[in-house]
């Protein structure tokens, strides 16, 4: 089985910008224990930002192009120094890509990127990838790691792609708002009333929301991928998500 596994900021990060410790040891730990079970995992990792923005002392996320890519530099090499230490501890190779959003539209630049990324899994290595901060220029150019995570999956024909961030899925309405709501388990198709259903991220580190989130649901069930929403607070649902059961919201392909 081979997976995607994206990794949201508030995840990641407090929301001072700083490392969650505790909850990305124990992220590093499933996940090397998935992977000693024989599944092929890709992690998707947000956070050099918020990282950087916490590694430099700044009060709040940057909104302009040129601090948004010094924070990514510095906050990039705090995360991978992290992935590297914690897998490593489990006897795991991470390999950084770091792309742009030309990688995933160009031709060449696409095939090439994939056939690395698939020579990556024939070697062992736990491949980390996010978007080039440092170069990108155009809201970061992909613009969010959801849909990065389901352009990777597309690319390596992944079996599932799991979303974790600070939701715990897809809600009839906005819980915050709406304690009525009812969380969706199971979505098989994506129409105008799953769209309607979108809100905003709660996140004040990250840049993606429910919109995001659907959009790469879309190109999940477009490829026979399934996928899933569902709250990074909990590293060990993964086992759960892995075995079938109701976590989060599953979108299934037909």
């Amino acid at each position: 089985m081979r997976i995607v596994v994206k990794l949201g900021t508030s995840t990641l990060a407090h929301s001072t910008g700083h490392l969650n410790i505790r909850r990305v040891e124990a992220l590093c730990r499933v996940l090397s224990d998935i992977k000693n079970a024989g599944t092929e995992v890709i992690l998707v990792s947000s956070g050099a930002i918020g990282m950087g923005v916490g590694k430099l002392g700044l009060r709040s996320r940057p909104g302009d192009i040129p601090t948004k890519q010094a924070a990514a530099a510095v906050g990039q090499c705090e995360l991978m120094y992290i992935y590297d230490k914690l897998f490593g501890e489990y006897h795991h190779t991470v390999a950084q890509l770091l792309i742009t959003g030309e990688d995933t539209v160009e031709q060449t630049r696409h095939r090439n990127f994939t056939n690395t990324l698939n020579r990556l899994l024939q070697l062992g290595a736990l491949p980390i990838i996010n978007e080039n901060d440092t170069v990108a220029t155009q809201e970061i150019v992909i613009g969010d790691n959801d849909t990065l995570a389901a352009i990777v999956a597309k690319s390596v024909e992944a079996d599932l792609l799991i979303l974790l961030s600070d939701i715990d899925g897809l809600y009839t309405a906005d819980p915050h708002t709406h304690p009525e709501a009812r969380l969706l388990s199971r979505v098989t198709g994506i129409d105008d009333g799953i769209r309607a259903l979108a809100g905003v991220s709660s996140s004040t580190q990250g840049t993606g929301g429910m919109v995001t989130k659907l959009a790469a649901a879309e190109i999940c069930l477009g490829c026979g991928c399934d996928m899933v929403i569902a709250n990074g607070s909990r590293p060990e649902n993964l086992y759960d998500i892995l075995d079938g059961k109701a976590v989060g919201t599953r979108f299934v392909c037909k």
